[in-house]
């Protein structure tokens, strides 16, 4: 059955409702999954998405981090269905003081190649995220971490700057918490697949077999993995990846693969709903789409010519108010994402719609607010934007999305756009080496809490590397993050979120659900489209 638009705001909003729900029947903490037993493989699984870097500390993407997810193991992870995080490497964790975290890990375990792992790897792990923060890594998410100490093998002590962290056991299983070897990872650079490959400097559910970087990687089912995955319900995955939506979409119908995700066009998902070979799937959503602006390169930005800040607000808030994006979700993306006003999407803890309530004309777009924010800041010519997109990492539909933002803001008269666009692989380092004054980005949560839509991105300039700092909004940010009051947090959060919206270092488009398309006899795909956002080959068989 197709779902309409009225049925994905109800899977959207309730993303993080649902996150909760499902936290309150998730099983005990530690143990194996329930997984089936291993069928025949493989399980051939496509994808547009590109793999970065199988170093942990090398990459921030939701390609790289799916590849992660089945070769390496955290110190906490969640089920399959679930959010919660739980002991995988740890036999148990809590807060032994307001601002220490202790681990306490299996004993025995062993990497794929032989070697120990136990609490040094845990301890080089995070250090060198921190010490490698490496411009297209995660290293942000770890900002909160003073120390890590090993008493002995089985025990991580974690000492917090802010006592109270709300969200540090989420931290623990998102992409800055992958557990690797360190008798082969270098401390202070990052290592590259080849190497990570040859040295079979794996502990997850899978070990990779061969792999072709961005063609075809291979897996096989790792016999000695006792995280909380359990065993895989197939004995072999692959993933292959496809330069073109059009032809995952004729792979998947042709029945070449079993599973199609991410990403396929919105046209796609509306024409492949009605084929009968198929099924379409769709999981709780938390998926946003933005426009970045580079504070220092953007028009009138700190090193553009004729550099004023408060122009350059004007330019910011010009587009904001000229961007239509009821229009873009339905003539682009068919109802399959919806508008967002701001930078929490709906369903979250705090959300609120303050672009809406500070831009437009309640949510429509405003020439006459546009035209008298420029003047009052002095400018009476045609401002000349350069603006980029990605035309694989994102989806086919980007090259729409952002000719729809052309023409939205050069019909007012007050822009000329400079439209262009770059693959993935130099697109992820070039937009943050301020090679891109104004340009898309997109973001699939690493966990299903509000913070994680605040945290990595905008204290002093988060990952996004585009020089936004402010101190208001660097404390506001610090204050959701350790306040335990549910109510006083949430007035933080939304906060937060007007504070934001009246700087805009990011322009909140549209917000989307996971979706995926499955062949005939292809089971267990539902079970991974859960709020931890993370996709399992384990859960998949036929």
């Amino acid at each position: 059955m197709a779902l309409n638009k009225k049925a994905l705001h109800g899977v959207i909003a309730l993303a993080g409702i649902s996150a909760l729900a499902l936290t309150a029947c998730t099983g005990p903490s530690g143990g194996g999954s329930s997984s089936a037993p291993a069928a025949a493989g493989p399980i051939a699984y496509g994808t547009t998405d590109k793999v970065t870097s199988l170093d942990p500390a090398g990459s921030y993407d939701n390609g790289s981090f799916m590849v992660m997810n089945q070769i390496y193991s955290f110190l906490l992870n969640s089920k399959p269905g679930g959010v919660e995080p739980v002991p995988d490497l740890a036999e148990s964790s809590s807060f032994t003081a307001p601002s220490e975290y202790t681990v306490k890990l299996k004993s025995g375990l062993k990497w794929a190649n032989g070697h120990t792992l136990d609490s040094k790897d845990v301890k080089f792990s995070f250090d060198r995220q921190v010490a490698i923060n490496d411009p297209a890594g995660p290293a942000s998410l770890l900002t909160n971490i003073e120390s890590v100490t090993t008493p002995d093998a089985t025990t991580v002590v974690f000492k917090l700057k802010n006592a109270n962290d709300q969200t540090f056991s989420q931290i623990l299983s998102s992409p800055a918490a992958p557990i690797v070897d360190d008798e082969v990872f270098p401390a202070d650079k990052v290592l590259s697949d080849d190497e990570i490959i040859k040295a079979n400097a794996f502990y997850g559910q899978y070990t990779i077999d061969s792999y072709k970087k961005n063609e075809l990687v291979s897996f096989k089912a790792f016999a000695d993995y006792q995280g909380v995955l359990g065993k895989p319900a197939n004995d072999a995955a692959t993933i292959k990846y496809y330069a073109s939506p059009t032809n995952l979409k004729l792979e998947i119908q042709q029945g070449a693969i079993d599973v199609a995700f991410r990403s396929l066009s919105a046209t796609d998902i509306d024409d492949l709903r009605k084929d009968s070979k198929v099924k379409v799937l769709t999981g709780p959503g938390g998926e946003i789409r933005y426009i970045t602006f580079n504070f220092d390169t953007m028009p009138y930005g700190t090193k553009a010519a004729g550099a004023d800040p408060a122009k350059a607000l004007a330019v910011r808030q010009a587009v904001a108010n000229l961007v239509d994006r009821q229009a873009i979700a339905d003539q682009v993306y068919k109802g399959t994402y919806l508008p967002l006003y701001s930078n929490v999407p709906s369903g979250f803890l705090g959300a609120n719609e303050s672009f809406k309530d500070a831009y437009g004309d309640a949510g429509k777009p405003s020439l006459d607010k546009a035209k008298k924010v420029l003047t009052d800041a002095g400018i009476t010519e045609p401002v000349a934007l350069n603006l980029q997109y990605n035309p694989d990492h994102y989806g086919g539909s980007s090259g729409d999305e952002y000719a729809m933002v052309k023409e939205q803001l050069e019909k007012s008269g007050l822009f000329t756009v400079n439209l262009q666009s770059t693959e993935w692989v130099t697109y992820s380092k070039a937009s943050r080496a301020d090679e891109y004054p104004l340009f898309q980005f997109g973001w699939f949560p690493d966990f299903s809490d509000a913070d994680n839509y605040l945290t990595p991105f905008f204290p002093e300039g988060g990952f996004l590397k585009n020089h936004y700092n402010n101190p208001t909004v660097n404390e506001l940010i610090a204050k959701q993050l350790t306040d335990a009051d549910k109510t006083s947090r949430e007035s933080a959060i939304k906060d937060v979120q007007n504070a934001l919206a009246k700087d805009i270092s990011t322009l909140p488009l549209l917000q989307g659900a996971q979706v995926a398309v499955v062949g005939s006899g292809v089971n267990g795909v539902e079970k991974t489209l859960d709020p931890s956002f993370k996709f399992r080959l384990g859960t998949i068989s036929k």
